[in-house]
């Protein structure tokens, strides 16, 4: 009689004899949103059974929803959301900070200043940006001046003065008389033989003068 083996080497052989070859993936069915092919991940297919918003939340057939925060509310058909189309209003040309949080843009701040020159006004504030110009800023944001129109000196020599729009004569009205300025008003000795007036009212002509016959520096 040959030698026995022990019973658990039997049992063992037995195991592994029965044992199959290899093991599928078929023999462990996974959902198919978790299986990969390709190492890419495979999403449930919900067209015709249902819709997902953008954080993935998915709605049944007829519920109305909205696919995102900044979205029209819709409805899930089989041909997927059907969503509304409203007449939004419009945002204002001034507006300066719009919000997208819902179904329509929202206007959240006006612009209520002007720009003039590189420098901002309050609505109804008035200023001058120069001595000649006065200015306000409207309620329609638009800057509207009003330029100051000078009337002609009646002098030669005007000066501008700071902070004044306007040349002024500050030693009255004047003329040429050749070159010497002579005041207006009045007849001026410009030279031992000649007189000079200004014309009256025409400060720019040159003055009239009348030259007479001299004899040893006095007229005749």
């Amino acid at each position: 009689m040959g030698p026995l083996f022990p019973a658990t080497c039997v049992v063992l052989l037995a195991l592994n004899a029965a044992s199959p070859a290899s093991i599928g993936p078929e023999d462990y069915p996974a959902d198919e949103a978790e299986r990969a092919i390709n190492n890419e991940i495979v999403f449930d297919d919900y067209r015709g059974k249902g819709c997902v918003d953008d954080s993935g939340f998915v709605y049944k057939l007829g519920e109305r929803f909205f696919p995102g925060h900044s979205n029209c509310p819709c409805v899930c058909t089989e041909d997927g959301p059907v969503c509304d189309q409203p007449e939004c209003p419009k945002i204002h040309p001034k507006c300066t900070k719009v919000e997208h949080n819902g179904c329509c843009p929202e206007c959240k701040e006006v612009k209520n200043f002007c720009e003039y020159r590189g420098k901002t006004y309050k609505i109804l504030e008035e200023f001058k940006p120069s001595p000649c110009e006065w200015c306000r800023c409207e309620p329609n944001n638009e800057v509207h001046c009003v330029v100051a129109d000078c009337a002609v000196p009646e002098c030669v020599n005007p000066v501008y003065e700071p902070e004044q729009c306007c040349p002024i004569c500050k030693n009255g009205p004047n003329c040429f008389a050749g070159t010497t300025i002579i005041p207006a008003g009045i007849e001026v000795k410009v030279d031992d033989c000649t007189i000079c007036r200004c014309h009256s009212g025409d400060w720019w002509k040159p003055a009239q003068c009348l030259r007479r016959e001299c004899l040893n520096g006095q007229m005749s």
